[in-house]
């Protein structure tokens, strides 16, 4: 109940005082590539219920009307310029906080995982029902950070993923909760998110 209420007050607070994020970003989006400003996709969230996210968008046009195995070897090369940046300090990101305020997902938890992870990381099981301990992570909501956003590298593997989500879910605490918080803000005021990767 403490964690719903949180979500609700910090995500209604984030949705107001970042109107003015939402106007530039939309702004540059447009100007560079023209529409759309945002994408649509499908994730897994808790209990394995698909939930659809929305993500400014950050690659060509055509990139993100396609399967995302189609160009997961070319993402790089289709990423925009104001992509780029977004990308960097994770407002891509940001429409995410409707998510959290309608109880899709939560301000801390796993990422939430596409239901095609398993191909586009190149898992060596076909499917994400296969991988070890991936019941158990769908027992908690999807969260915009979390442990292995901090501190894992970018684009790991889905079983190094599962790994990071459980060792959260057994540590879980609302202090833990806000220390995930804090230091998502720190690499975003850093611009890091693209190349960042700490040390437990």
């Amino acid at each position: 109940m403490v964690k719903r209420t949180f979500d609700i007050l910090l995500s209604g607070i984030g949705l107001i005082i970042s109107f003015p994020v939402w106007a530039l970003s939309s702004i540059a989006i447009i100007m560079e590539s023209g529409g759309p400003v945002f994408i649509r996709q499908d994730r897994i969230g808790k209990g394995k219920e698909l939930f659809r996210i929305l993500k400014f968008r950050s690659m060509d046009k055509n990139a993100h009307r396609e399967s995302p195995v189609k160009h997961a070897g070319e993402r790089k090369h289709r990423v925009t310029w104001v992509g780029k940046l977004l990308r960097a300090t994770a407002m891509d990101e940001l429409p995410q906080l409707i998510s959290i305020f309608l109880g899709d997902m939560s301000f801390v938890g796993p990422r939430p995982i596409h239901p095609e992870e398993t191909k586009i990381n190149g898992s060596k099981h076909s499917s994400l029902e296969d991988v070890p301990g991936f019941d158990k992570r769908c027992s908690m909501k999807p969260g915009l950070t979390g442990l292995a956003q901090v501190y894992a590298i970018k684009d790991i593997s889905i079983e190094r993923k599962i790994k990071y989500d459980l060792l959260y879910l057994e540590k879980q605490s609302f202090l833990l909760d806000i220390k995930f918080i804090f230091l998502s803000f720190w690499v975003t005021f850093r611009g890091r998110w693209e190349s960042k990767g700490r040390k437990l």
